[in-house]
């Protein structure tokens, strides 16, 4: 089953203290692996302003995007940023090939000139920046379902590139109707 453009919720008894409490929104699924970005989980530093900063790029002081935390996509390629987004952006087709389509509703990009369009306030409507991925190999993904320690649940951007970061956990478990309190810490435990 492919499961691009699906959410796994991490189970209470995660073991990987990286994934505790993560939701991760699965860009890239098949026989070969699984790649995903975990859409809930804000760095204390760099906000977005500094990181673009740092790549030269100009963000107006009007830009209230700038102070928006930068996400920890997972523990891949840590220093790589990756743009998960509404699928209104590129407004052009000279950035098509640039665009992984993660669902209906979201794409991902992983380009400069994303991040430029952003700080120039045509960018996307909503988007979410994180350094690193969640990246399994072949069958591993699926391994770690068959063992409890994810749920699956369906794309939800409205949850994926919501702001409120700290409750995305909690909205995407009650969205499969689960209330958290009954769930086993032990259930998500190889």
């Amino acid at each position: 089953m492919d499961m691009t453009g699906k959410l796994l919720i991490a189970m209470p008894g995660m073991e990987d203290p990286r994934f505790e409490h993560a939701v991760v929104a699965i860009c890239a699924h098949s026989p070969e692996g699984a790649m995903g970005l975990i859409v809930n989980k804000p760095l204390p530093k760099p906000a977005m302003s500094d990181l673009l900063g740092q790549l030269g790029i100009a963000v107006p002081t009007s830009d209230l995007r700038g102070g928006e935390p930068i996400l920890f996509g997972g523990p891949v390629e840590t220093g790589r940023g990756f743009v998960l987004h509404s699928r209104d952006w590129p407004r052009g087709a000279d950035q098509a090939g640039a665009i992984m389509e993660v669902s209906p509703d979201m794409a991902m990009t992983a380009t400069r000139d994303i991040l430029e369009a952003m700080a120039s306030g045509h960018g996307p409507e909503r988007a979410l920046l994180a350094l690193g991925y969640a990246g399994w190999g072949p069958g591993q993904l699926e391994a770690e379902i068959m063992s409890n320690g994810w749920l699956v649940a369906d794309g939800d951007a409205e949850l994926a590139l919501g702001a409120d970061h700290a409750t995305k956990w909690m909205r995407a478990l009650g969205a499969m109707g689960i209330d958290p309190r009954t769930l086993s810490a032990s259930a998500g435990r190889a």
